[in-house]
Parts: structure tokens; sequence; C-alpha cells
């Protein structure tokens, strides 16, 4: 199987299914331990305050899994609207929730059911109305086109074997001016096709 350059040929449903399988297992039992960083732990070592922390619930914060800090790029604004790509257990989504305010909303969008389920917990436990948690893919989200002031993601777009069009999904739901916040992986050299093709190496 040849994929376009730069996309990897490996098959997108099996690679999906292998990715929800870890993610379901670090929303329902996050203290098993991963390969991966997870926890407050790792929330202070990608530069979150104290503050942030601790102003969500506990089981928002065991189950956080990012590799970045979209926040670094600084906090969103009020009445803002915002996208949340691969919002996992929430942890970015309510963040947003809380800076965008009740005249702002935060579409949080995931896979994984049990991830899903989590970020809607920890809204209602939070009684935040403004978080809409919806199902979709990053190369495919669920919303209409120039919905967004700011699109968000931590850790996800690296697992998207399509990144350009992860990135045109981006453009389609922001507003003209909107603008990208993005926390991630960036490798600093070219990876053979042979690994891009390997499964093994974007599921394990």
């Amino acid at each position: 199987m040849t994929a376009p350059v730069g996309i990897a040929a490996v098959d997108r449903e099996e690679l999906r299914a292998r990715i929800s399988e870890k993610y379901r297992d670090v929303a329902m039992n996050p203290e098993l331990g991963f390969h991966f960083h997870t926890g407050a732990r790792l929330a202070r070592m990608l530069g979150y305050s104290n503050e942030v922390v601790a102003a969500l619930p506990a089981g928002t914060v065991d189950s956080f899994a990012g590799t970045g800090n979209p926040f670094l790029f600084g906090d969103l604004r009020r009445g803002e609207v915002v996208v949340d790509i691969g919002c996992g257990a929430g942890f970015d989504a309510l963040t947003a929730a809380r800076q965008v305010g009740p005249e702002g909303r935060v579409f949080a969008i995931d896979m994984t059911a049990e991830m899903r389920a989590k970020t809607a917990a920890g809204a209602s436990a939070l009684g935040f109305a403004n978080v809409e948690v919806l199902e979709g893919f990053a190369e495919s989200l669920p919303v209409a086109d120039g919905t967004a002031d700011a699109v968000i993601s931590n850790g996800v777009i690296n697992l998207c074997p399509d990144k350009q069009a992860v990135f045109r999904e981006m453009h389609r739901v922001l507003k003209p001016g909107g603008r990208i916040q993005v926390g991630d992986i960036l490798v600093h050299r070219e990876v053979p096709q042979d690994a891009k093709d390997d499964i093994e190496l974007w599921s394990g």
C-alpha cells in the first residue's frame, strides 16, 4: 500500500481502535500507570499552575494525559467560542470553560466514549453549562464552518496520520481571524516512511 507523501499507510480505523483502547484505560483506570506521564504531576511538568489543577475535579486531573500546554500561548477571552480537539478527560476543556465564562462556549470533541463521559461529568460537577461534549475525529470535526474564536488541542495531532486534514479542519471551523493554540509533540528529524507505516509504533 502506497500512501501520499507524508501520510502513513496504516489502517485508520484500526489505529483509532487501538488508541481508543489505550485512552479508555486512562479514563477508567488512571492508577494503573502507563508508558507516558499522567495526572497532576504531568500537569505541573507542563506548566499548569497549582491553581488550575486545584480548580478541577480529581477524576479530570487523574486522567490527564497531555503532551503540552495550549494555554502557554495565552488565556482565552471571556465570551469566546472554543473547539477542543481530543478533549480527553476534559482538563483543557474545563479550563477553557472557566476562562471564557458563562457567556462563552466550549465544544469538547473526542472519539473515546469513556473520555467524553469524564469530560461531561467534570462539567456537571463544576456547574458548567457552557461545555458541549461531542463525539468526533480530528479529521472531521462535528461543528459548523466559522464556529470558533480559538481551537485548542493537546497531544492529539501527533496521533493522526493525515495531519494536513487535521489542520484543514481547524481552518474550516475557525472564524476569520481565529487562532490555534496547540500543545503537542514535534519531531525535528524526518521520520522514515517504513516507521510511519508501522502501526505498532503509532499505537504502542
